[in-house]
C-alpha cells in the first residue's frame, strides 16, 4: 500500500467547508475514486488546534497514484484551484510505503 499525507491549516471561517471537501466522502475522494487503485482517504483534525488537519490518502501502490495523477491531471488541478481559498497553509508531508516492514 502507498500512503500520501498532506498537512493543512484551514482558514477559521472556512473549516466546515474544508472538512466537507476533504472528508472520506468529499469531493477529493470522489475524484480519487475514478482511478483504479484508490483505497480511501481519511481526514483527521489536530486535538488542540481545530483548524489544523491531515489527510491520509491510501492507494494500492505508488504506481496507481502516479497513474491517477497522469490521467486525471486537469480535474485534479481544477479541484485544487477550487480549494485554494480554504486554507492558510498546506504542505505535502510525503508519500509512504506501508505494509510488511520485516
Amino acid at each position: 500500500m502507498f500512503v500520501i499525507i498532506w498537512q493543512y491549516q484551514a482558514k477559521a471561517d472556512r473549516v466546515s467547508e474544508f472538512e466537507k471537501i476533504h472528508a472520506s466522502d468529499g469531493a477529493w475522494a470522489e475524484l480519487f475514486q475514478k482511478a483504479e487503485g484508490f483505497l480511501g482517504t481519511e481526514l483527521v483534525r489536530h486535538h488542540e488546534n481545530p483548524t489544523r488537519f491531515l489527510t491520509i490518502d491510501r492507494w494500492t501502490s505508488r504506481q496507481a497514484h502516479e497513474a491517477f495523477l497522469t490521467e486525471w491531471k486537469q480535474a485534479y488541478q481544477a479541484l485544487d484551484a477550487q480549494c485554494e481559498g480554504l486554507t492558510e497553509k498546506e504542505r505535502l508531508l510525503g508519500g509512504y510505503e506501508a505494509g510488511d516492514m520485516q
